[in-house]
C-alpha cells in the first residue's frame, strides 16, 4: 500500500466518525438520526461518498433527506474541518446504502437454490 492509498483510507476512517457527530449538531430532527454506514473518497480526497442507513424510509422521505443534507453539507465540511485542523475537507455526495437489501437478496435467492438442489437430490 503507498502512501497516498493510506491517507485516503485514514481520511474515510476519520470522516466515517466525525460525520455522524456532525450530523447530530443539526437542527432537523430527521438529519439529527442518520446512521452513516459508510464513507468512500476518491483517489484526490476531492470528493467523498457518504452512504446512510435507509431505515425504512420512503422515497418522499430520502428525497427530503438527500435535499436537506446537500443545504447543510458545507455546515458538515466545516465541522469536520474543525475538529481535525484541516485545511480543506471533501464535497460530500449523499446516498442511501443499498447493499444490504443486495447482500439479503443474494442470501434468500442462495438459500432458495439449496433447497432446490436438496429436494432435487432426495427425489
Amino acid at each position: 500500500m503507498n502512501p497516498s492509498e493510506i491517507k485516503r483510507l485514514r481520511t474515510q476512517s476519520v470522516l466515517k466518525e466525525l460525520l455522524p457527530e456532525a450530523l447530530s449538531t443539526l437542527e432537523d430532527e430527521l438529519l439529527r438520526g442518520l446512521c452513516v454506514t459508510d464513507v468512500e473518497c476518491k483517489k484526490g480526497r476531492y470528493d467523498a461518498f457518504v452512504y446512510l442507513d435507509k431505515m425504512m424510509f420512503d422515497e418522499r422521505e430520502q428525497a427530503y433527506i438527500l435535499d436537506r443534507l446537500k443545504r447543510v453539507s458545507k455546515h458538515l465540511q466545516n465541522h469536520c474541518m474543525a475538529a481535525e485542523g484541516w485545511y480543506r475537507a471533501p464535497n460530500f455526495h449523499f446516498k442511501f446504502d443499498d447493499r444490504l437489501e443486495y447482500q439479503n437478496h443474494m442470501d434468500d435467492l442462495f438459500e432458495k437454490i439449496s433447497e432446490d438442489l436438496n429436494k432435487n437430490a432426495k427425489s
